[in-house]
């Protein structure tokens, strides 16, 4: 009877576990059908209103007046450049910072580690940060997209963490070998923190991906913009030309919902699609990273 019973509760909590996952899975994924599906429908279709999931005619209407301007593709291979870069000035710069403060012997530790910690809990404000970066000439340069936040204090501290977890058997034998500290980094730590690296690696291409308010900030020529400014600027231009009834073209041809989603699915489809080569590392490099304190 008491095996029935246990056998009884374990088939319900399975379908009460399957049903809540299956009701989340819905809610993750119909937004983002909405928005993909939208992008593609027809404007009369999505004047229509309601939930729009699978539209009944497939157009690129939206996606040709997004790239209707040449300033788009030099808007993407902008942000590509910084995301590329500024990424890989991350990485190293987190991990040449991460891995002495990792040491237990290193003299100041634990003042260096308060100092970073203190970040976590306030910043200078937007306007001394302004003056800073001004201070080193890089108004109006693509390195104040990279510079200012080239490290992040949170994955530093996960990093250090992650540092620590590794056997220092390893890396007194490269030293007898006649390795050096950046030796042992570069031939031994890095690669055996690849999950970790490529985590963070992801964390950092996604903000920069998704950087807005410091190229608004920083950037003065429009020449220059990322691609999320660039977008901004394309919905902005199409809700104006919506509200201008001598527009010699269909008012639908510019309705500002379809430039939206496919604006979104403009700007999200890069990270969409390296998301994938990472996923195996992503879960991995995190939890490693959160044991030790």
């Amino acid at each position: 009877m008491l095996a029935e019973q246990k056998q009884w509760s374990s088939r319900l909590f399975t379908i009460v576990n399957y049903s809540l996952l299956i009701l989340v899975s819905i809610f993750t994924v119909v937004p983002f059908l909405y928005i993909v599906s939208v992008s593609f429908a027809a404007s009369e279709e999505v004047a229509k209103g309601g939930l729009l999931l699978f539209p009944s005619k497939f157009t690129l209407g939206a996606y040709k007046y997004i790239f209707s301007t040449d300033t788009m593709l030099r808007g993407i291979l902008i942000s590509i450049y910084v995301t590329v870069f500024g990424t890989l000035i991350n990485l190293i710069l987190t991990s040449l910072t991460a891995y002495p403060l990792a040491k237990a012997g290193l003299r100041g530790r634990r003042l260096f580690l308060l100092m970073i910690l203190v970040t976590m809990l306030f910043s200078g404000g937007i306007i001394p940060t302004y003056f800073v970066v001004k201070a080193f000439g890089m108004i109006n340069t693509y390195w104040s997209l990279m510079i200012p936040t080239a490290i992040s204090a949170f994955n530093l501290i996960v990093l250090k963490n992650f540092f620590q977890q590794i056997p220092d058997s390893l890396e007194d034998s490269a030293k007898i070998d006649g390795a050096n500290d950046l030796g042992v980094l570069f031939r031994i730590v890095l690669p055996l923190s690849m999950p970790a690296m490529a985590t963070f690696g992801l964390f950092y291409a996604v903000g920069h991906w998704n950087t807005f308010f410091n190229a608004v900030m920083y950037i003065n020529d429009s020449e220059k913009f990322p691609v999320q400014v660039i977008l901004r600027q394309i919905v902005l231009l199409s809700q104006d030309q919506i509200g201008d009834t001598t527009s010699q073209q269909d008012p639908t041809d510019y309705l500002p919902q379809t430039i939206r989603m496919a604006s979104i699915v403009v700007a999200t489809l890069p990270i969409v699609l390296v998301y994938p080569f990472l996923q195996k590392h992503f879960a991995k490099g995190v939890l490693l990273g959160s044991v030790k304190g």
